[in-house]
């Protein structure tokens, strides 16, 4: 039986590399994609049925090249993660517009080109894409103008090739995580947000990697065969409570 193969772009660390390991766990073969060639090869180099491509998604070129790399390697793509992203923080009036387009190139336009570039091998696996929102996307917040356009403009772009691709038999989705506890939203995160955090959110904490990779796997695979052109926010519950003042939430006396 041929091994399915999954593409998991910003896979040297957080999310990504979670999302591996579960495909890893689940007997697939994963083409880790990532930027950082350095924590790239370290992360491969401990697991067994990777293929590590040191690539910049933002990039058409090595998109192209990631895609034939991948297949090369293992045949077939059945399952493509778009996970790779940037995050950057400020208001609007900092925003200069080499900030606005360096989020943009690697969350909206690093999507589109590696849906793209491996729609083909996707039809013929009859595969599943897998988009990696935010909450940013579905609910304005302060200092994030180009960070949560970007991932909202991420869901419509799902919708889009869901409703494009779905008659090749190819379902595609997107999860948009809440606040993760990442070590790199752990090392910026204060006390005094994490505690906001976990008093807007009705769950009370954050979620973990591993939580939001049972999340993306799942959509990726046959468990979610007749699902596409959703949007599933793994977030403990943050969407769903709209302004979510925790005083509100306070029962009276």
């Amino acid at each position: 039986m041929t091994q399915t193969c999954a593409l998991v772009t910003g896979a040297a660390r957080g999310i990504g590399l979670a999302t591996t390991d579960l495909f890893l766990e689940k007997g697939w073969r994963v083409a880790m994609v990532d930027r950082d060639r350095p924590a790239l090869l370290e992360a491969a180099a401990t697991r067994d049925n990777v293929l590590a491509i040191a690539r910049d998604v933002s990039n058409p070129q090595e998109v192209a090249a990631m895609a034939r790399e991948a297949l090369g390697w293992a045949g077939r793509i059945d399952a493509l993660v778009n996970n790779a992203g940037v995050a950057e923080f400020g208001p609007i009036e900092h925003c200069d517009f080499e900030t606005w387009r360096r989020v943009m190139a690697t969350n909206l336009d690093g999507v589109f080109l590696c849906s793209q570039a491996c729609t083909p091998a996707l039809k013929e696996t009859k595969g599943a894409i897998v988009n990696i929102a935010s909450i940013s996307g579905l609910r304005a917040s302060t200092l994030r103008v180009a960070y949560g356009t970007s991932k909202a403009a991420v869901i419509q772009l799902t919708k889009q090739y869901a409703a494009e691709l779905g008659e090749h038999g190819i379902r595609v989705n997107c999860v948009a995580p809440g606040p993760v506890r990442t070590k790199l939203a752990m090392a910026v995160h204060t006390p005094e947000i994490i505690q906001a955090y976990h008093e807007a959110i009705p769950l009370n904490r954050y979620g973990s990697e591993r939580e939001l990779a049972e999340v993306i796997v799942f959509l990726a695979g046959p468990q979610a065969s007749y699902v596409t052109g959703q949007v599933l926010a793994a977030d403990g519950g943050f969407d769903s409570t709209g302004v979510g003042l925790p005083a509100l939430r306070a029962p009276a006396d």
